[in-house]
């Protein structure tokens, strides 16, 4: 059974991007537009690993991953936050919320595969 995964970033391009890298690595995929919609996708079915940006309209990456936290479902999910982002106070934030790897665009999709595979238990 394959391991799926949550893509949160309202760059289409980017979930894109991901999404073909990471179904070429064997991985199901479900994309959402910001964090708001990615929260209206954790409906209690099992993602093995969240990919969120941080800054993104409506719901924040950070605050969607404090959000998720919360759901029973979600609470021991693993996060990577794939940004921009390389504020110090910005990455500690995200921390204190539950990301697991803080990883910064551009990317390199070995690389992020690698923090995948470290992240989801075989």
């Amino acid at each position: 059974m394959s391991k799926t995964i949550l893509i949160v970033d309202d760059s289409f391009s980017l979930r894109r991007t991901l999404a073909i890298a990471l179904t070429g690595a064997g991985y199901e995929v479900v994309e959402g537009s910001d964090g708001r919609d990615a929260l209206a996708k954790l409906d209690g079915r099992k993602f093995n690993l969240i990919i969120s940006d941080v800054n993104m309209p409506n719901m924040d990456g950070i605050s969607f991953v404090k959000a998720a936290k919360q759901l029973p479902n979600y609470r021991f999910t693993p996060v990577i936050m794939l940004t921009t982002e390389t504020d110090q106070a910005k990455i500690a934030e995200g921390k204190a919320a539950g990301v697991r790897a803080w990883v910064v665009k551009p990317f390199q999709p070995p690389a992020l595969l690698d923090a995948v595979a470290k992240l989801i238990a075989p």
